[in-house]
């Protein structure tokens, strides 16, 4: 009888703890920014690392557009898949669980589609429907940036 009890109290504790875990992988660590957006709060090292993927997609970004203004489906393909998924598969699983499920979503979304971008522009893709795919992608990060801010913990 006592190790039912037992038991039971371990798979209590199971529950317990996977819910306590999905909540924050869902909501992550956020707080009510001062602009109307969600405020990620994240370690100063953890909101650089973000930071400087960003950049990485402001550069691939233009990379991609300079390459269809050249005519370049090599240097497209190149920028493209500098932000592609790979690029993505490094992150610490600690960052990844500090931040919100949409967040996330929409992140993980313009790195595949810039892959998309990449696989299109090495089939031969004409340059408008590069552009029209990347212009697509922007969009995603307008959102992004109208509904997030990241801020550093004190």
């Amino acid at each position: 009888m006592k190790s039912n009890k037992i038991a039971l109290l371990a798979i209590l504790l199971w529950v317990v703890t996977i819910a306590v875990f999905a909540w924050f992988f869902v909501r992550g660590n956020t707080v009510t920014g001062t602009d109307n957006r969600t405020a990620v709060v994240l370690k100063a090292n953890e909101r650089n690392l973000v930071l400087q993927e960003m950049r990485g997609m402001l550069s691939a970004t233009h990379g991609i557009i300079d390459g269809a203004n050249r005519g370049d489906l090599g240097q497209i393909t190149k920028a493209a898949r500098s932000a592609g998924m790979a690029a993505a598969a490094d992150v610490n699983p600690t960052l990844m669980a500090r931040l919100p499920l949409p967040f996330k979503t929409l992140g993980m979304s313009v790195h595949h589609d810039m892959d998309e971008i990449a696989k299109a522009a090495e089939n031969g893709k004409p340059a408008p429907e590069l552009l029209k795919m990347l212009s697509d992608t922007l969009s995603k990060c307008v959102a992004c940036h109208a509904a997030w801010q990241l801020r550093a913990e004190d």
